[in-house]
């Protein structure tokens, strides 16, 4: 098994990847305790049948530059291949600004060819490759030093498996004429936007139930401020506060230590210091908030005068049309988006690009009165009006 350890070793492994039209990637991280992933391993494989042509490449050491790897990642003629790549790709756009392209995704895939709803790479590996994962070293702590060979097998495993479900995924899209519909998909992914997150933004993430303007304003300021200092400080939000002591700070509004002291949710380390003195002053900024930048609340579905009789039609529509289509339903319409439909709002995703195709003309059709729905044996067809 490969193991590198060297910038001119991964430049080599590199270099001879770009001469295949795909590689598979993964990786392996900490975040437990960190804001940030901390990256601890990352694997790779060309084409092939065996453990040959993959490696496990170890960041940690002292002196490798993963350049290299940046390199591949941006040469558009080699596919890389990721199952559910978000937190991956999370890692290499904060560390170093580079998204791999182009990119293919295997749950987003999956999902796409009728393996269900966000299938798990084991379960694709057993169905597609036949071969059965050893799950013993999932939950493990990759900053350790050396690896076990159980462990360097299971992350090897990741890519070398990868190769065999792609190959089986990408070769049925193209059978169906579905590559645009990953292609699609890949765009969110693609997206740098979708890797960051705004301390000012910080605050639309947090589940409330009071709605009133100015303790939105002390959530929003609260959210910031536990947000910009666990960026700071590279550790993570609930380190800082959790989101129930955050609703309980914004409904009590402290405006010193002691109001700080009587808090039920609050951490003992938050009540002093840098973080005590955050929170105080976040209050105070939200209580003095002018009223011009009070935020409001996203009451949109709240407005939607939402047809509960058509929204279930829309239902057992979406129902047959993924069902015959083979696609998993939540990926082409969530339910928040069949009653935004149902309530006369079109500007959805259910209505475009390749949803459009397999579901949402259709479903404007339904809420138009052109076709209905009729039962014949055991499918539900459309019968024009």
């Amino acid at each position: 098994m490969l193991t590198i350890t060297t910038t001119e070793a991964l430049a080599e492994f590199c270099e001879e990847a770009k001469k295949h039209p795909y590689v598979t990637v993964d990786t392996e991280f900490l975040r437990e305790r960190t804001y940030y992933s901390k990256l601890c391993l990352v694997q790779l494989a060309m084409p092939g049948t065996d453990d040959s042509n993959g490696c496990l490449v170890d960041p940690l050491v002292e002196g490798i530059s993963l350049e290299p790897l940046y390199d591949l990642f941006r040469d558009t003629s080699v596919v890389k291949v990721f199952h559910a790549a978000r937190q991956d790709i999370e890692i290499f756009q904060v560390d170093a600004g580079v998204i791999p392209t182009p990119l293919f995704d295997t749950q987003v895939a999956s999902m796409v060819c009728g393996f269900g709803e966000q299938v798990g790479y084991e379960t694709l590996v057993r169905k597609i490759a036949k071969q059965e994962i050893d799950k013993s070293s999932r939950f493990t702590d990759w900053s350790r030093r050396p690896l076990s060979d159980a462990q360097a097998k299971y992350a090897l495993a990741d890519v070398t498996h990868l190769r065999q479900v792609y190959e089986f995924l990408a070769k049925k899209l193209k059978d169906q004429g579905r590559s645009h519909w990953v292609d699609e998909e890949m765009k969110i992914l693609n997206n740098p936007d979708t890797y960051i997150t705004l301390p000012e933004n910080a605050w639309k993430r947090v589940k409330i139930r009071n709605n009133g303007a100015r303790f939105l304003a002390i959530v929003r300021e609260l959210a910031r401020f536990r947000e910009d200092y666990a960026q700071t400080k590279n550790v993570p939000r609930s380190r800082v506060y959790k989101d129930d002591a955050l609703v309980e700070l914004a409904s009590t509004k402290p405006k010193d230590h002691g109001d700080l002291g009587r808090s039920r949710l609050l951490l003992r380390e938050a009540r002093r210091g840098d973080i005590a003195e955050g929170i105080l002053k976040a209050v105070k900024t939200g209580l003095a908030c002018p009223e011009s930048d009070l935020p409001k609340a996203n009451r949109k579905n709240e407005r939607l005068q939402v047809n509960p009789a058509l929204a279930d039609l829309l239902r057992v529509l979406l129902k047959a049309k993924t069902s015959s289509a083979g696609v998993a339903s939540k990926l082409v319409a969530p339910t928040s988006e069949l009653d935004a439909i149902a309530a006369g709002e079109r500007d959805v995703t259910a209505l475009t690009g390749w949803r459009f195709e397999i579901f949402g003309e259709d479903a404007l059709k339904l809420c138009n009165g052109e076709i209905a729905l009729a039962a014949k044996g055991n499918d539900v067809i459309l019968v024009p009006v």
